[in-house]
């Protein structure tokens, strides 16, 4: 069956091409998407698929029943787009000005697509359920997953599997990791409340910027001197303002950064030094301040089962040589939501081609990527889906 399932995926590539490029043309930036999401539940409506739309606000469900019981496999997407003017010249650039898809949202969704089409045609040798959920607002804090699974997108669900398209990687690449693969991402700020003056008279002030200075190098030794070597941490001060005039002491500074860590215990305790740092300089000089600390998506755990899985299936319908065991990236993806509630694997695929000048990073106004990375997302979900529901029965021998 799978090898017939297959080869209607490459029949149906040219339609998936298709919807990639419209959606690329035609891009909604996060928690703004409208029409994103109304195509994607026309496609699915089209296939007889059971669809479920605005779940957490902008999310949409696609319900795949099999012909026999079985247990339940979702396999998420992500739609939105980037506030990012669009300067590749393609023939699908996007029509929206300052706004374009980025990272790969854009294919990920029209390879799942692809995935429910096939699938959908196999229905009734399918034992089990498959839901095809589609996110939007990944890019966003806070996310769409969220409030998607407080809206019941994982009801009943007992494995999620996503991917994700990397530039970074040659096209045909599969990249796979057990354990912490990405990190949570919190903001924190922080506003330091002092006594103007005039500059030649600081004796009469509280000086909050020489106090903010002492903040921002007092933090580069929370993970020098506070966190275990052998765990992973980054502290990072993004923006410093205060004042306008050289000769004016200010009264207040604003400082602001990110944290990124893995594990939760590392994530606590620099919340809470953060706070005590602040608040000690502060309290020296006679100072105030406020503390905010905006927790984002925590850190993305793949699995041991379940990357097991994929890499095996991976394999078999790859050459061996193509799935590589990756290291986790410091970057984060609200994926790990679905991950805390039910077990998950992410795994990610290659994208990048010289030779059509796919190899921008991520997040760059000439992005973009080799579709027939669709084909490859498409192929791993699809093996590992069937493997899965058919208790490992079903395994792929050919290449």
């Amino acid at each position: 069956m799978i090898e017939t399932i297959f080869s209607r995926l490459h029949e149906i590539y040219p339609e998936m091409v298709h919807f990639r490029r419209d959606l690329h043309m035609y891009p909604e930036i996060s928690f703004q998407e409208v029409n994103t999401p109304k195509k994607i539940a026309d496609y699915l409506k089209g296939l007889g698929v059971e669809v479920k739309t605005g779940v957490g606000g902008r999310g949409v469900l696609g319900i795949l029943k099999g012909g026999k019981p079985g247990k339940t496999v979702a396999l998420r997407a992500d739609f939105d787009a980037l506030p990012i003017q669009d300067e590749k010249e393609v023939d699908y650039k996007s029509r929206i000005p300052g706004v374009m898809h980025a990272c790969g949202h854009d294919l990920h969704t029209a390879a799942l697509l692809g995935v429910a089409t096939v699938l959908s045609e196999v229905k009734d040798d399918i034992s089990g359920t498959i839901v095809f959920l589609h996110q939007f607002a990944e890019e966003l804090t806070p996310g769409g997953a969220k409030p998607m699974i407080e809206d019941g997108c994982l009801d009943g669900v007992d494995v999620i599997y996503g991917a994700h398209v990397m530039s970074t990687m040659p096209v045909g690449e599969i990249g796979v990791g057990e354990g912490y693969m990405s990190t949570a991402a919190d903001e924190f700020e922080i506003e330091i409340f002092g006594k103007g003056g005039h500059g030649s008279q600081p004796h009469l002030t509280v000086d909050p910027l020489v106090l903010g200075c002492q903040v921002v190098l007092n933090l580069q030794q929370i993970v020098s001197r506070r966190i275990d070597p052998l765990k992973s941490a980054v502290v990072t001060v993004g923006s410093i303002h205060s004042g306008q005039a050289p000769n004016v002491i200010p009264d207040s500074v604003k400082i602001t950064g990110t944290v990124r860590t893995f594990e939760e215990d590392v994530r606590d305790l620099i919340e809470e030094t953060i706070g005590q740092m602040v608040k000690s300089t502060c309290d020296s000089a006679g100072a105030t301040f406020e503390y905010k600390y905006l927790r984002d998506a925590p850190s993305m755990y793949n699995d041991a089962t379940e990357t097991n899985r994929v890499e095996a299936m991976a394999k078999l319908v790859f050459d061996e040589e193509q799935v590589k065991r990756v290291p986790p990236m410091m970057g984060s993806e609200d994926f790990s939501y679905y991950q805390k509630e039910v077990p998950g694997m992410y795994f990610f695929v290659g994208g990048g081609n010289p030779a059509i000048k796919a190899t921008y990073p991520h997040h760059h106004p000439k992005f973009d990527v080799d579709e027939s990375a669709m084909l490859t997302i498409g192929k791993v979900f699809i093996a590992t889906v069937l493997n899965y529901l058919s208790d490992g029965v079903i395994k792929p021998s050919f290449k």
